[in-house]
């Protein structure tokens, strides 16, 4: 379709959506994200405040936790302004452009957060086996150039998102199916040839999720055959090296599991109601967030400590 001056059309805005079927509920929901995003902000703060101030936690396991936590904070912070606006506000438009860079960032994020995980795994590999070297490998210049690639990688390779939907007519109506702006949902309203934005997308993850994903199963299994091969030899000692990938561990899982879910459900359950897709997506976007610092709260005795510490002296 053509607009007026002859170019592809393209809609001023774009009308957000709730979640399907829960319009009498919208306040409880708005209830239910605002405290997802107060848990995360605050949680993910509290995470980069305790690894600055405490002299202890200056080591590299905690520099990457720290790099999750900023990166979960960027996640929460691009959903934010259209999540609220929608659930809160009851205002569902967006500016077209405004939506494209939403979109940018969001996807940026979530895939950077897939390479920070991979460099979590590296770290646990390293610890576990090869610790005498583990100072000399992990050093603060190394950590922040595993850093800054990681931010390259993604932004390098999700930078033609925005130009690609751009180029592209929109005559299937303006509305979207989430309250925020994603690529496949930008696909479902655009028309002409989307094949280009299609195979890139699975290029896209392909060659992040898909080889980030390899590499951290490979560490583990790297890790497990140390275990139970090498000079960690007492019981108490195997439980020990274990334990400090456990907080990992589940943070790959409360990532990885969600996207796994809703690639399943697109490949084989594509009769699914419109509600499970949003509902999906939500995990996917909302839960590891949140998830991420109590896991590491619960499980790191060093960040218990540091809590603890930080409340001794602010009731002392």
């Amino acid at each position: 379709m053509l607009g007026l001056n002859g170019t592809p059309f393209q809609p001023a805005t774009l009308q957000l959506t709730g979640i399907p079927g829960m319009q009498t509920g919208q306040a409880w929901v708005a209830l239910v994200f605002c405290i997802l995003y107060l848990i995360s902000i605050i949680g993910n703060l509290t995470i980069l405040a305790l690894v600055t101030r405490e002299p202890t936690l200056h080591q590299p396991m905690y520099y990457f936790l720290s790099m999750l936590s900023l990166n979960d904070l960027g996640v929460s912070l691009s959903t934010l302004p259209t999540v609220l606006a929608t659930f809160c506000f009851n205002y569902r438009h967006v500016d077209f452009d405004a939506c494209l860079v939403q979109m940018f960032f969001i996807h940026t994020f979530s895939f950077m957060e897939s390479g920070i995980l991979l460099a979590m795994s590296f770290d646990r590999f390293v610890a576990i086996c090869d610790p005498l070297r583990y100072a000399t490998m992990l050093t603060n210049n190394r950590i922040l150039a595993m850093g800054l690639g990681i931010v390259a990688k993604s932004f390098t390779t999700l930078f033609p998102f925005p130009f690609l939907v751009k180029r592209l007519p929109f005559c299937k109506g303006n509305v979207l199916h989430h309250s925020y702006c994603l690529h496949p949902d930008l696909m479902k309203v655009a028309c002409g040839d989307i094949h280009v934005n299609n195979i890139y997308g699975l290029f896209v993850v392909i060659f992040t999720y898909g080889i980030d994903s390899t590499f951290i199963l490979l560490s583990y299994t790297l890790i497990l055959r140390a275990v139970a091969v090498l000079a960690i030899a007492s019981r108490e000692q195997r439980f020990k090296a274990l334990n400090t990938c456990m907080s990992h561990i589940c943070a790959v899982l409360a990532f990885y599991v969600p996207i796994i879910a809703v690639s399943m459900i697109h490949r084989f359950w594509k009769s699914a109601p419109l509600v499970v897709h949003v509902m999906m997506s939500n995990v996917y976007l909302f839960i590891p967030p949140m998830l991420n610092p109590i896991i590491y709260s619960v499980k790191t005795k060093e960040i218990r400590r540091g809590i603890r510490q930080v409340f001794c002296k602010s009731w002392g």
